[in-house]
C-alpha cells in the first residue's frame, strides 16, 4: 500500500478526508455513480411514466369528460391534478423525512429503505383495482403518494453520499452523473410505454375514437381490458431497477465523512476508505476530536445563519423556481405535443394508439432535448463551474419560453418545426443548467452535520415548485386553449428570470474540498486552543460566509 502524505496530521483537514479529496478516479467511484444513479433512473421513470398514460386513464375511467368537445382522455381537472401531482407531494415529504434521518442515523442506514418503498409502491400502483373509477384512481393515488415518499428520500441521500465519496477535482461531474440518470429514466419512461402500448395495440386493434366514440356495437369500451392492463404493466415495471440495485446499495460502506465527523470514529472511517483507496491513512483520532468540537453548531443556530443562511435561501429559491418551469414542461407535454405537431388530435386515434403516439413524442424530446443537456453538464461542470452554468441555463430557458409564449399562435399554426426546436432547446438548457446545478450545489455548500437535511430542504422547496406546476400551471394547459397556453409560457419565462437573479445568492464551489466550502476546517486552530473561534475574521471568508460570486474562483 502507498503512504498517504496529504494531511498526515499536519494540515488543517483530516488525513482521511484529504485522501478522499486527492484520490484519483477509481472503480469505487464508478460503482457509487451507478448504484446511486440507478435510484435516480427509477425516480424519473416512476415520476414521468404517468404522463404517458394519464390520457388513457381519462378514456378508461372518465370516458364522458370533455368527449362532447372532441377531446377524449381529458380527465376532470381535479382528478388529473391528483393523478399527476400526488407523487410530488409524497416526494416533498419524503425528502424532508429521509434527509433528516440521513444526518441523524447515517446515510447508509436509511438508503436501502427508499428502494424498498419505491419497488413495493410501483407494484401497488399497477394493482390499483376497484369497482368504480373513484376507487381505482383513489388507490392509484394512495400508492403513488408513498412511491413519491420513497423517491423523495433518494434526492438528499444520493447527492450527499456521492459528494462525500468524490474527490474535489471531479466532484461536480460525479454528482451531476448521478443526477443525469434522471434523463435516462425519462427516456425509458417514453420508450417502455411506447413498446408496451405497441404490443397491446397489435393484439387489440380498434378504429379512431371519432368513428363511434370509443365504444363497440354492444356498448363495451374499445380495447378493454387490454388497455386497462397496459397502463398497469408500465407502472409496475418501475419496480425492477429498484429491486436490482438493492443488494449493491446495502454493500456500500458508510461515507468516511459521516463516520469521522458525525460518529467520531476515525478508525472506522480510515479502515473503510483504505479498503477502496488502497493507501495507508493516519487515523488522527485526537485531531478529529478538536475538528468536531469546532463544528457542533446546529441548523437552527445563529452560527449556521451567519455562515450559511444566504446559501440556503439561494439553493431553496432557485430550486423552487426551476421546478415550476421544469415540471410544467414535463407534466404538460401531452398538451404541448399537439401544438408542435408531434401528436394528432385525440379524436383521430384509439386509446392505445394515443398512448403510443404520446410516448413516442416524449421519447424523442427526451432523447434529443433532455438527455444531451445532462451529459453536457457532466462534461463541463468542473470546467465552467456550477454558477455560470446555472445563470446561462435560467437565462436561455427564460428567453425560449418568452418567444414561445409571445409567438404561440403563429408557431402552433405555421411554425411546427421551429416550435419543436425551441421546445427541445428549453429542455436542453434546463438540464445543461439549473436542473443539474440546483441538485449539485446543496450537496457541497453545507457542513457534514446538516448536509443531508439542507439538501432535503432545498429539494423539498423544488418539489413545492413542482406541485405549483402540477396543480397550478397544468390547470391552464390541460385543455390546450391557445390563450391559456400562451399565458402559461410567459409566466414560466418570468419565473426563470427570477431564478436567474436568485442565483447570485449562491457561491462557486468548484475545485475546493467540502470542508473548505462549508468552513468546517476554518476553526481547527481555535478548537485546538480549547475554544471555538467565533471571530469571522479568523475563519476563511470564502468558505463560511456569503461572498459576491466574482470572488468565488
Amino acid at each position: 500500500m502507498a503512504e498517504n502524505g496529504a494531511g498526515g496530521g499536519g494540515g488543517q483537514n483530516l488525513a482521511v478526508l484529504d485522501a478522499l479529496d486527492s484520490a484519483r478516479t477509481q472503480m469505487y467511484h464508478m460503482k457509487a455513480i451507478v448504484i446511486a444513479g440507478m435510484g435516480f433512473f427509477t425516480d424519473a421513470y416512476d415520476l414521468f411514466c404517468i404522463t404517458t398514460v394519464s390520457k388513457l386513464l381519462g378514456r378508461l375511467y372518465y370516458p364522458d369528460s370533455n368527449a362532447d368537445i372532441g377531446k377524449p382522455g381529458t380527465m376532470p381537472v381535479r382528478i388529473n391534478n391528483m393523478v399527476t401531482g400526488v407523487a410530488l407531494v409524497g416526494t416533498l415529504m419524503g425528502q424532508l423525512v429521509f434527509g433528516y434521518f440521513g444526518d441523524k442515523l447515517g446515510r447508509k442506514r436509511v438508503y436501502g429503505i427508499t428502494l424498498v418503498l419505491m419497488a413495493v409502491c410501483a407494484i401497488g400502483s399497477g394493482l390499483s383495482f376497484g369497482s368504480s373509477a373513484s376507487a381505482v384512481i383513489g388507490t392509484l393515488c394512495f400508492f403513488r403518494f408513498w412511491l413519491g415518499f420513497g423517491i423523495g428520500g433518494d434526492y438528499p441521500l444520493s447527492a450527499t453520499i456521492m459528494s462525500e465519496y468524490a474527490n474535489k477535482k471531479t466532484r461536480g461531474a460525479f454528482i451531476a452523473a448521478v443526477f443525469a440518470m434522471q434523463g435516462v429514466g425519462i427516456i425509458f419512461a417514453g420508450l417502455v410505454s411506447m413498446i408496451v402500448s405497441a404490443i397491446f395495440l397489435h393484439y387489440n386493434p380498434a378504429p379512431a375514437w371519432d368513428a363511434h366514440h370509443g365504444r363497440t356495437a354492444d356498448g363495451q369500451m374499445d380495447q378493454w381490458p387490454g388497455a386497462d392492463y397496459m397502463w398497469r404493466v408500465v407502472l409496475m415495471l418501475g419496480a425492477f431497477p429498484a429491486v436490482a440495485t438493492f443488494y449493491w446499495r446495502m454493500k456500500m460502506p458508510e461515507t468516511a465523512r459521516y463516520t469521522a465527523l458525525i460518529e467520531g470514529n476515525a478508525k472506522q472511517a480510515t479502515n473503510d476508505m483504505q479498503k477502496v483507496l488502497e493507501i495507508r491513512i493516519d487515523e488522527e483520532q485526537e485531531k478529529l476530536s478538536k475538528f468536531r468540537a469546532a463544528n457542533e453548531y446546529s441548523l437552527l443556530s445563529m452560527e449556521f445563519a451567519r455562515r450559511h443562511g444566504l446559501h440556503l435561501i439561494g439553493t431553496t429559491t432557485t430550486w423552487f423556481l426551476l421546478d415550476i418551469a421544469f415540471y410544467s414542461q414535463n407534466l404538460t407535454q401531452k398538451d404541448i405535443f399537439p401544438a408542435i405537431n408531434l401528436t394528432g388530435p385525440p379524436g383521430t386515434m384509439s386509446a392505445l394508439k394515443e398512448v403510443f403516439v404520446i410516448s413516442r413524442a416524449m421519447f424523442l424530446i427526451a432523447l434529443f432535448g433532455t438527455f444531451p443537456g445532462y451529459w453536457v453538464t457532466v462534461a463541463l461542470i468542473d470546467k465552467m463551474g456550477r454558477y455560470l452554468i446555472q445563470l446561462l441555463g435560467f437565462f436561455m430557458m427564460s428567453l425560449f419560453m418568452l418567444v414561445m409564449g409571445i409567438k404561440y399562435e403563429y408557431l402552433k399554426d405555421h411554425g411546427h418545426a421551429l416550435f419543436a426546436i425551441l421546445y427541445a432547446l428549453t429542455f436542453f438548457f434546463a438540464n445543461f443548467g439549473p436542473n443539474s446545478t440546483t441538485f449539485v450545489l446543496p450537496a457541497e455548500l453545507f457542513p457534514t452535520r446538516v448536509r443531508s437535511t439542507c439538501h432535503a430542504i432545498s429539494a423539498a422547496s423544488g418539489k413545492a415548485g413542482a406541485i405549483v406546476a402540477a396543480f397550478g400551471v397544468q390547470t391552464l394547459t390541460l385543455k390546450g386553449d391557445p390563450k391559456h397556453m400562451k399565458q402559461a409560457l410567459i409566466l414560466l419565462s418570468v419565473t426563470n428570470m427570477f431564478g436567474f437573479f436568485f442565483t447570485f445568492l449562491v457561491p462557486e464551489t468548484m475545485g475546493r474540498s467540502l470542508e473548505e466550502i462549508s468552513g468546517e476546517d476554518g476553526n481547527v486552530a481555535g478548537a485546538a486552543a480549547g475554544h471555538v473561534d467565533k471571530d469571522v475574521e479568523k475563519a476563511p471568508p470564502s468558505s463560511t460566509e456569503w461572498q459576491p460570486p466574482s470572488s468565488m474562483n
